[in-house]
């Protein structure tokens, strides 16, 4: 029973040495891919970010699953840096109330309509780029006159598809693991760059 809930245990210590190694590598190969295909765009958003920061934006960040927790992080770095942000992850309950009263749909929507407005920043995170909530988050944005950003992976989804992020990040792997370890290299360099620039 053990052997077969967790494969792992049987293999070679050198197995799993080798395969270690070779995730590893995979993922620095593709975080430099990426800084090197889009330090240029990162850039342009960071500069729009950080003007927006100037004018008294605040951000607001949002996904799901693992993407709710690297929307934690994103709010983390700029509030690290004296940037207004906010996770709409964060309020358990909050999200579970318009999940179970309004639809799962609309828990970022929702908030993005009652807290953001011109000026602010929606950053949105997906690992397929199809979240149906996500989507929805990016559109309300987009109708508030925010600016959106978005992070996603694969061939970026619906989220490209539908041009639904000003600045959209695509992560060229469809690994869930390396998409989101990519993405925090991203995340964790534009707020790197919007700091320097918003003072």
């Amino acid at each position: 029973m053990t052997e077969t809930m967790y494969p792992f245990l049987r293999r070679d210590p050198l197995d799993v040495r080798a395969s270690t190694e070779e995730k590893a590598r995979e993922s620095l190969e593709l975080r430099r891919r990426v800084l090197d295909e889009l330090l240029t765009p990162l850039a342009v958003a960071a500069a729009e970010l950080a003007a927006a920061f100037r004018a008294g934006g605040r951000l607001f960040a949002f996904g799901n699953g693992g993407s709710s927790t690297d929307a934690q992080s994103v709010a983390d770095l700029c509030t690290a840096h004296g940037l207004p942000a906010v996770s709409l992850t964060g309020d358990a309950a909050l999200v579970t109330a318009l999940g179970n009263d309004v639809g799962f749909d609309v828990v970022f929507a929702r908030q993005l309509a009652a807290l953001g407005g011109p000026g602010d920043i929606a950053c949105a995170l997906s690992t397929s780029g199809g979240s149906a909530n996500v989507l929805r988050g990016l559109a309300q944005a987009r109708s508030q006159g925010m600016t959106t950003v978005g992070f996603a992976g694969s061939g970026g989804g619906r989220m490209a598809e539908e041009r639904l992020a000003e600045h959209l990040f695509v992560i060229p792997s469809s690994s869930v693991h390396r998409i989101q370890e990519a993405q925090a290299t991203l995340y964790h360099v534009l707020a790197e760059l919007v700091s320097a620039d918003a003072r």
